[in-house]
């Protein structure tokens, strides 16, 4: 009691003021309709804005169920394309599982954990062997390069990343089909280098970077990035350097791939090598 006390006592002033602005504003508003019109408007205009403001933040907690559901829907469509394919004279064959030979299974994961300020940078999924994860399914975001699963429990899976010193991936100019090996110098979490392009070949910037065929991981024209800058290496090389389309600090969700034939190529290939 003796704090309210002292509260009124202390901010009494202040409280008479208020009191007689509610009076004032009663009384204006009651014996004019032009001012009780205007003040009617705006209240409304603030209720609204309100109410728009509370359905954004109720539409932005709810993004979270509708990107994983989005996530979940795009790895079905893949896998469904993946029971086409195509040949001299037809566009699409559709055919049973049992028939059909599907080269890629296709997994939605939401990324758990993430590092990019690294010089070896790792990212933790949220599935697992349970989940038909395996060590060396390659990882995409959207439609682009991310990663490579290197390890694996019961419900979740480390990926090492494209910002990793240690990561290569067989790439290739769109334009021409000239391939080299792709892989990060750890100065920017935006960029890469391609490597091994010779210097009698056309390169621009602007030339779309993509995975080749020669990957026993990633499928082929998975896309890496853009050619940015390009000048001689001092050898008979290209230091070409690669902007890349997956921004790796806003990695979310993204698809696992597992060759489906993987270990009947490389099965093939060890035995010559």
């Amino acid at each position: 009691m003796r704090n309210l006390l002292n509260f009124l006592l202390k901010y009494n002033n202040l409280i008479v003021f208020l009191i007689l602005e509610v009076v004032a504003l009663a009384l204006l508003t009651s014996a004019n309709s032009f001012h009780n019109s205007r003040i009617v408007k705006g209240s409304l205009e603030l209720t609204a804005r309100l109410e728009s403001k509370i359905n954004n933040a109720r539409a932005y907690i709810g993004l979270r169920e509708i990107n994983s559901a989005l996530a979940l829907e795009n790895s079905i469509l893949k896998n469904t394309l993946e029971r086409f394919t195509s040949d001299g004279n037809m566009i699409f064959n559709s055919v049973s599982d049992s028939v059909y030979k599907q080269n890629y299974r296709y997994t939605t994961a939401e990324v758990i954990n993430n590092s990019v300020n690294k010089q070896k940078n790792y990212f933790t999924i949220d599935k697992g062997t349970l989940q038909g994860i395996k060590v060396d399914m390659a990882v995409t975001s959207g439609n682009s390069v991310a990663g490579i699963v290197v390890g694996c429990s019961g419900n979740f899976s480390v990926a090492i990343s494209l910002l990793n010193l240690d990561f290569r991936v067989s790439a290739r100019i769109k334009t021409n089909g000239y391939f080299g090996s792709l892989s990060w110098d750890g100065r920017s979490y935006r960029s890469a280098v391609l490597n091994d392009i010779p210097q009698h070949i056309s390169v621009n910037v602007g030339d779309t970077i993509e995975t080749t065929s020669y990957s026993a991981i990633f499928p082929e024209g998975i896309g890496i990035g853009t050619v940015t800058e390009v000048k001689p290496s001092g050898s008979d090389f290209y230091f070409i350097r690669v902007g890349l389309f997956t921004d790796f600090k806003k990695l979310a969700y993204v698809d696992v791939i597992g060759s489906l034939k993987r270990t009947e190529r490389l099965g093939l290939e060890n035995q010559f090598q």
